[in-house]
């Protein structure tokens, strides 16, 4: 198990370009099985999570070929469905979750397709209720095997339909959308997620053939067609690094410049942070953080304490809340951090108050922070990462607070972010990998 042995108290300045967005890239990595024909996707991010998903696909017969930095051919002429039956098949894809995502475009092109309950972060329930019922409403017969923790999925033939979904899951969605691509006739599909990465997926999707309107909206209507054909896409930049970095830029005093972030895509995140006091001047498609040596959280019109709430989009990005939250633990004043969607994801903030911040967990799905500005500083800890996001979160308490913090299980944070270690010590951080 690695680990980073981080020395606060260091300021970054410089410039930094977001990685391409990992929740894209599983999606659309996933979406080159819907065709025989060569897909070729760019701004692919090197992350351990993205990695073991394309030798996911190698196994099961995908010609995969790397053509230049971030770039991939994909070309699924011959699959090996039989694969997904193997031990080795399960214990790969139950390790990470974004393997659920291989149901839709095996389902659609093969028929049938055998998938493990899938794992990922520990931060709670996360139910897959929405994936299977939405697909067996395109005719899809499932079976599960609680003794071996597997779910088959068959269809002779999936068929178009209304469906209203019980909750705008990100991947139910595209799981969803690429099961419809390819299904007889017209599904629509209503309560989609409309995150840039579902919207980004559906773009990919028309140029191979596919019939999808309302794209970026919650109402899509996808006409079935008998075959896709290849095409080339390029990754969005990751919204979470961006957000990430824009913390991590207030919370260490520093002057960093964040490139090519597509600022369109960004929704209320400048916005969000801005609520905490932090200045963001936007140049072009480039995000200028100024040095802090100080930030006030905003207070509601009447006075009352902010609340920072996760929301489908175009709401808040749950997968920021973490770094909003250790980020105001620097600030003046309090806000209520409430994480709607991931009970246990707030666990680790433990771990903060270990490091001499003051915040009041109230519940699985709340937590007050007040503020301490200057008044006391973060103290250096050992500490273990749970998941990405508070791995992240971790690692930018660990970069502005007194004396040396070790971090271990830091192939959480490796999942996520690409080579964090070497591109923030270029800008200054000292973080050395163990």
């Amino acid at each position: 198990m690695s680990s980073f042995i981080i020395e606060g108290g260091h300021s970054l300045k410089g410039n930094i370009t977001p990685q391409g967005a990992k929740n894209e890239a599983l999606q659309v990595i996933c979406a080159t099985l819907l065709t025989k024909e060569e897909v070729v996707i760019e701004n692919i991010p090197n992350i351990l999570d993205v990695n073991n998903l394309i030798e996911l696909l190698r196994d099961l017969g995908v010609e995969i070929r790397k053509t230049g930095s971030g770039t991939y051919s994909f070309k699924a002429e011959q699959i090996d469905i039989s694969f997904t039956e193997t031990e080795e098949f399960r214990k790969k894809s139950a390790a990470m979750r974004g393997s659920i995502m291989l149901v839709g475009p095996l389902l659609a092109r093969f028929g049938e397709v055998v998938v493990p309950k899938p794992g990922g972060d520990k931060i709670g329930r996360r139910r897959l209720d929405t994936h299977f019922n939405s697909i067996m409403k395109l005719g899809a017969e499932m079976t599960s095997d609680d003794k071996n923790q597997i779910i088959k999925l068959s269809a002779k033939k999936l068929k178009g339909t209304y469906i209203l979904l019980d909750e705008a899951s990100v991947t139910g969605t595209a799981n969803l959308i690429m099961a419809a691509v390819m299904s007889e006739g017209e599904t629509v599909i209503y309560n989609a997620a409309c995150e840039p990465y579902v919207e980004q997926l559906c773009r990919m999707l028309v140029r191979m053939g596919a019939g999808i309107e309302g794209i970026g909206s919650n109402k899509l209507f996808v006409k079935g067609v008998t075959s896709l054909k290849g095409c080339s896409h390029r990754l969005l930049p990751d919204m979470i690094e961006t957000g990430s970095f824009i913390g991590m830029a207030a919370m260490t005093a520093s002057e960093l410049t964040i490139k090519n972030t597509s600022v369109e895509n960004l929704g209320i995140i400048p916005d969000s942070f801005r609520r905490l006091g932090i200045t963001i001047e936007q140049k072009g498609d480039d995000l200028f953080i100024p040095r802090h040596d100080g930030y006030t959280i905003e207070s509601f019109m009447d006075g009352s304490i902010l609340t920072i709430s996760d929301s489908p989009w175009p709401g808040l990005t749950p997968d920021l809340l973490s770094v909003m939250l250790v980020v105001a633990t620097k600030a003046r004043g309090s806000v209520l951090i409430h994480q709607k969607m991931f009970e246990s994801r707030l666990f680790f903030v433990d771990k903060l108050i270990d490091m001499g911040a003051q915040i009041i967990l109230c519940d699985p799905h709340r937590a007050v922070v007040i503020g301490l500005d200057d008044r006391f500083h973060l103290r250096g800890t050992t500490m273990t990462s749970p998941d990405i996001r508070a791995g992240i979160s971790l690692l930018i308490a660990a970069m502005c607070a007194d004396g040396i913090s070790t971090i271990h299980n830091i192939d959480q944070i490796d999942r996520g972010y690409q080579d964090i270690d070497k591109r923030l010590n270029e800008l200054g951080a000292s973080i050395e990998r163990k």
